[in-house]
């Protein structure tokens, strides 16, 4: 008896899509994401995890490759109850196939011979278990990660559903490439929204998978629906990392709203990437000084812990008190009033923060907890 390929593990944990438009002749439109794929019985999306059985779209539903309690930081969300503990669940596939993937064993799932051996991952459950595994380990939010959580998000309403009722904040960590039919679908469950703005060349966004323009809009439409956007450019040399390229993201980002959180993360060689150097911390300063200068109130350092100065901790727009100290993931201290404000000169700080501040968690564990 032949063994089961990685298609015979996924297709049947799927159910009916939603976010869908029926055409004739058995066609389906996906709009799950803007590639909008029309599909004809038997064909898969770009995603590969998405797929027209007989007339109906499928789509993925009842299982995670991967889910682990997080401090939020590591998302990264700054401005998002820092200290909170996330429930970070995800699935397989993506929409893009970036060459310089850091989760590409699962992402590129169904797409990259390589990654065939994903399917030994997945575990079945329920939304209804994923919502009291978060309870029971004292999170406050539930993350969608790992994989683009836009191809899958069917399933991560009908879990953030039951979890908003039950008190929980649901976050995406996502590519960004999303329809408008989309976000409108999920801004009843969606509290943050993590985009990647990877770089401002069309032609790059072609090499990796999308166009720019859609991931642009998304930021603006996100922003407008009252999700709270925080944008990270993972800054790789050669690639995206000249002052052209990083002035036009971050005057891109003030003409939405100054108050979005820019995180300028570092790159390491992985995957296909193996022969561009690792992002230095004078690359990240500069990246950074770039964004302040071009009006941003608040703008980070990532994946350089101890190496890029106060870039990892937040500070009051106004009259640059320190406001959450932090190293890695670990918050050091945290000093935001219960009304979301600087203790210090009362300017509001943009986020979303919790109303007791003494309740924050410091110096903690800062890693990931497997289940």
């Amino acid at each position: 008896m032949a063994s089961k390929t990685l298609a015979d593990l996924l297709d049947p944990l799927t159910k009916p899509a939603r976010l869908v438009e029926k055409l004739d002749k058995g066609r389906v439109r996906c709009f799950a994401c803007a590639h909008r794929c029309t599909l004809k019985p038997g064909q898969r999306g770009i995603c590969k995890v998405r797929f027209n059985q007989d007339g109906e779209l499928r789509a993925p539903w009842g299982y995670v490759s991967a889910y682990n309690v997080d401090p939020i930081e590591k998302k990264p969300f700054m401005h998002f109850l820092p200290g909170a503990d996330a429930l970070t669940i995800g699935m397989l596939g993506c929409n893009f196939h970036c060459d310089f993937c850091q989760n590409w064993f699962t992402s590129q799932a169904l797409r990259d011979p390589a990654s065939e051996g994903s399917g030994r991952y997945i575990q079945t459950v329920t939304p209804k278990e994923l919502v009291a595994n978060a309870l029971r380990n004292n999170a406050e939010i539930i993350a969608s990660s790992y994989n683009e959580p836009l191809i899958t998000s069917e399933w991560a309403m009908d879990i953030f559903k039951p979890g908003k009722e039950a008190g929980l904040r649901c976050v995406y960590v996502s590519d960004g490439y999303a329809t408008p039919e989309v976000l409108h679908a999920l801004q009843p469950y969606l509290d943050g929204f993590k985009i990647d703005l990877k770089c401002m060349s069309n032609q790059h966004y072609r090499e990796l998978g999308g166009t720019l323009q859609v991931v642009l809009d998304a930021i603006k439409l996100a922003h407008e629906l009252g999700m709270w956007v925080e944008v990270v450019t993972l800054v790789i040399p050669d690639f995206n990392d000249s002052n052209e390229e990083l002035w036009e993201m971050a005057r891109y980002l003030v003409s939405i709203s100054p108050d979005i959180p820019w995180h300028v993360t570092a790159f390491y060689p992985t995957y296909k990437r193996q022969d561009t150097p690792a992002t230095s911390a004078r690359i990240l300063q500069r990246a950074a000084d770039i964004g302040q200068e071009a009006g941003l109130h608040y703008v980070y350092a990532g994946n350089r812990p101890g190496r890029v100065g106060s870039l990892e901790d937040t500070h009051c727009p106004s009259c640059n008190t320190k406001l959450v100290e932090r190293s890695g993931y670990v918050i050091q201290g945290y000093h935001i009033t219960a009304e979301g404000a600087c203790p210090k000169c009362g300017e509001k700080i943009a986020g979303v923060w919790t109303d007791k501040p003494e309740s924050v968690h410091t110096g903690g564990w800062g890693f990931p907890r497997s289940l």
